[in-house]
């Protein structure tokens, strides 16, 4: 076996998109031990807060070890492979293969995901993997769950394994993977103590473990039982009758960022019934319209435009709170969200300095955000710096709602079913095209007033899309 220096060894380690996000989870690993990989070639798909991702490596070389198998949530800055390059990348051989085994779980690959290219990055959770294979395993190797448990809980080996003779000292650096060498550090046992148990002299976790028992009382038999208690589980559930869905990605990132944002920003809504007959006849005829050929035109076009109508009259609606400051920052553009439903959860990309589009640019954003998100490709940074949000509730039938705040944003405008109602117009009761609008803001910094105003020029423009023209 041919030995290699950590200086021909690269560890890759999870990229931070620079959004806000600390953690991943791994996916689906495109390469294995032993493969050759070359500088910019996708190595694995990642899932993070805010969308599914491919990890492009930046070094040519060859795989040396895969360090979490697919499933595994990792922190942004672990290190999650490792990739011989240089002299070392001929030394890569047989032991890189069986390693595979051991590191990398066979687990069905998940479906119905649709990955993008470089957008990185997404609370800590502690990660296991399978135990050591091979005929030389000691005793300790039998049992990899208790180990493990006691590992993660920071009391050392589960039970102290027999005192191990002393490996002879040798100037060859001993041989150890890179979590058996942090290992090592961490409990201040010098590898070049351990007796390797592993196959072609591989030091093990296990065999770390054992020298530290080596050295180490025997804990207090009565100490341990409270501490590594797991909790029990709930004497409730039947699995024949209730299904339990692990919390995370999309799903894990919307429920946090709408229970910070409900119980931080003050919320307001104020609801509006409006006729739109006048606009929905608008969209018909702009769906003729050559000029608006090929793009998507319905009514959440002129509804996005008419509240960018009402911010453009009513500034100080576009604006987040500055709570370390104290400062309400009032922002000169809008990149207006929108949300969307997917297969992955609720997702809000948005549309970069709607304001500045005509309405032909409008509709071509607003299909390509639609048609990017259904397909599972939008990148993190298009969720990114949103202003305001709309929420078309409508399109399931709902009348209205209450809408929660994105956080960072100062309203949010929902919109409501447009139904054929019996209405009073030019004092006749007369069959109309009916919605419901509701504007959810920030109390700290729009009032009563101003929430009012914003909400009832978008009703305004509705009603008589031509202010589209006297007022943008």
């Amino acid at each position: 076996m041919t030995t290699m220096t950590d200086s021909s060894v690269r560890e890759f380690k999870m990229p931070d998109v620079g959004e806000g996000l600390t953690e991943a989870e791994i996916l689906k690993w495109y390469v294995q031990p032993g493969d050759t990989v070359t500088d910019g070639q996708v190595v694995c798909e990642v899932e993070t807060a805010k969308a599914a991702v491919e990890l492009p490596i930046p070094y040519d070389g060859v795989v040396r070890e895969l360090h979490f198998p697919e499933g595994t949530t990792v922190d942004v800055g672990t290190s999650i492979i490792a990739v011989a390059v240089g002299d070392g990348a001929a030394a890569v051989a047989e032991p890189v293969q069986e390693a595979v085994a051991e590191t990398v779980a066979e687990e069905p690959k998940p479906e119905g995901r649709q990955p993008v290219l470089v957008g990185y990055g997404v609370s800590t959770s502690a990660t296991r993997r399978r135990p050591r294979k091979g005929a030389e395993a000691p005793a300790a190797a039998q049992a990899p769950s208790a180990a493990i448990q006691a590992e993660l809980n920071g009391h050392g080996p589960a039970a102290p394994a027999p005192a191990a003779p002393a490996a002879p000292v040798t100037g060859d650096r001993p041989l150890a993977k890179p979590p058996v060498r942090k290992l090592a550090k961490d409990l201040g046992v010098d590898l070049a103590t351990v007796v390797p148990s592993g196959p072609d002299g591989i030091i093990t976790r296990e065999d770390v473990h054992a020298a530290v028992s080596a050295t180490t009382p025997a804990a207090e038999p009565e100490a341990a039982p409270a501490a590594v208690a797991p909790a029990p589980s709930p004497t409730s559930y039947d699995g024949t009758r209730e299904t339990r869905v692990l919390v995370k990605g999309v799903r894990k990132a919307t429920a946090a960022a709408m229970v910070g944002s409900a119980f931080t920003a003050p919320h307001v809504t104020e609801f509006v019934t409006v006729d739109v007959t006048r606009t929905m006849k608008l969209v018909e005829e702009l769906k003729q319209d050559k000029e608006y050929a090929g793009l998507r035109v319905n009514p959440l076009l002129l509804i996005a435009k008419a509240l960018l109508v009402a911010i453009r009259r009513n500034p100080d609606i576009n604006a987040s709170w500055d709570e370390a400051a104290q400062e309400i920052v009032v922002k000169h553009y809008v990149n207006l969200g929108i949300a969307a439903a997917t297969p992955r959860g609720l997702i809000v990309p948005n549309i970069k300095d709607a304001h500045a589009q005509t309405l032909p640019q409008l509709a071509g954003s607003l299909g390509e955000l639609v048609s990017t998100a259904r397909e599972g490709k939008t990148s993190p940074a298009a969720m990114q710096g949103g202003t305001v949000t709309i929420t078309n509730v409508g399109v399931f039938g709902v009348d209205t709602g209450t809408p929660i705040l994105n956080p960072g944003e100062s309203a949010i405008l929902a919109v409501g079913a447009i139904k054929l109602q019996p209405w009073v117009h030019k004092g006749k009761v007369k069959p109309r095209q009916v919605t419901t609008l509701a504007l959810s803001f920030d109390h700290r910094l729009v009032d009563g007033e101003l929430g009012s105003k914003v909400l009832a020029d978008v009703a305004a423009v509705l009603e008589q899309p031509k202010r589209l023209i006297s007022w943008a």
